[in-house]
């Protein structure tokens, strides 16, 4: 099992945490986190897209001019796709871009990713984040007191001083234990995570 330092608020070392290997010492699998990164994708599309083709484009009933003699090429419409004005050549129409991973594939790609951070020295585990009003202020401090910047803050439980004081600082997101995902945990830099919400995620996913 990994053992990763724990630090205050201060940014000081004051002790270490024991990671549970079937969570935080997976074999990482890079499909399973790929196909998880491509499900988040697709289901946050709306998948609302439309142009009309020629036969939904108001107008051009009527033949522009006749068939023969005009020394014009052969039309039959006004709407066809090479006028101004005409209708797209498969053209797109509203779709759902969503799929379906199974429960354990999801489950399986978030281990790999929580191992990931930490094989990769960006999984950062603090004692407690607590603050008695929100203060964007004292949340930076305690960020360059780590040497953090673009991180995903990850909590046990809400906590409305934390999220708002975080909220206005550019690249950094919080996130309860029950949300967090693949893709936000490979999108920041690093991880930072209390030791109580290091020790609910192993309760879950262990």
């Amino acid at each position: 099992m990994a053992n990763v330092t724990v630090y205050n608020m201060e940014g000081n070392a004051v002790g270490e945490i024991e990671l549970n290997d079937a969570v935080f010492g997976v074999e990482i699998n890079e499909h399973l986190v790929h196909m998880a990164v491509v499900q988040q994708l697709a289901n946050d599309r709306q998948g609302t897209q439309k142009a009309k083709t020629r036969g939904e484009v108001s107008g051009g009933g009527r033949k522009p001019w006749r068939q023969k003699g005009t020394g014009h090429a052969r039309q039959g419409s006004t709407r066809a796709p090479q006028w101004k004005g005409g209708g797209v050549v498969f053209a797109p129409t509203p779709r759902e871009y969503s799929f379906k991973l199974n429960k354990k594939e999801k489950r399986a790609a978030l281990k790999s990713a929580l191992t990931s951070r930490v094989n990769e020295k960006k999984f950062f585990v603090i004692d407690e984040l607590t603050m008695d009003a929100p203060k964007t202020k004292v949340f930076d401090a305690v960020l360059k007191a780590l040497n953090l910047n673009k991180a995903l803050v990850v909590l046990d439980e809400i906590d409305d001083n934390v999220i708002l004081s975080a909220r206005n600082i550019p690249d950094v997101k919080t996130a309860q234990v029950n949300s967090i995902n693949v893709f936000d945990i490979l999108k920041y830099d690093s991880m930072l995570i209390t030791k109580s919400a290091v020790e609910a995620i192993e309760e879950v996913y262990a």
